[in-house]
């Protein structure tokens, strides 16, 4: 793989770990308990309100490292795709003034399955302990 594409990969891996770190922040300083409340009230279990924002906010710090890349990115595959369908959808692609669409959770859910599939490559933690000694 190129260099370019290396360094590529790198600014795209730091942007989705920090835009799911942010997120995941942001869910525990406004209150979790309040998240909970409204999980809940769209018909999920508030307690995945604690999950949802681990795994964005530990999630993302691994991302910025590149540490565990497939899982985390599946993981965030995972709840990308619960966003969009029990909420994201009903609004639309670009959504309505009550509420935004689902264009960007599409892009970061895309931004998953390439590290889903492809890790963190050459700037990676996973790089500096898994790579093959070959």
């Amino acid at each position: 793989m190129t260099k370019q594409m290396e360094a590529g990969l790198l600014i795209v891996r730091l942007v989705l770990g920090i835009t799911f770190f942010v997120h995941g922040l942001t869910k525990f300083q406004d209150g979790i308990g309040n998240i909970a409340g409204w999980f809940d009230s769209i018909g999920i279990p508030g307690f995945a309100a604690y999950i949802v924002a681990v795994i964005e906010l530990v999630g993302g710090a691994a991302m910025i490292v590149g540490f565990g890349t497939r899982i985390v990115a599946a993981l965030f595959v995972l709840v990308m795709a619960g966003a969009m369908i029990k909420v994201k959808f009903a609004a639309g692609f670009l959504g309505n003034p009550q509420m935004a669409g689902y264009e960007l959770d599409l892009a970061l859910m895309a931004m998953s399955v390439l590290f889903a599939l492809s890790g963190g490559q050459k700037y990676s933690l996973d790089h500096l302990l898994f790579r093959s000694k070959a």
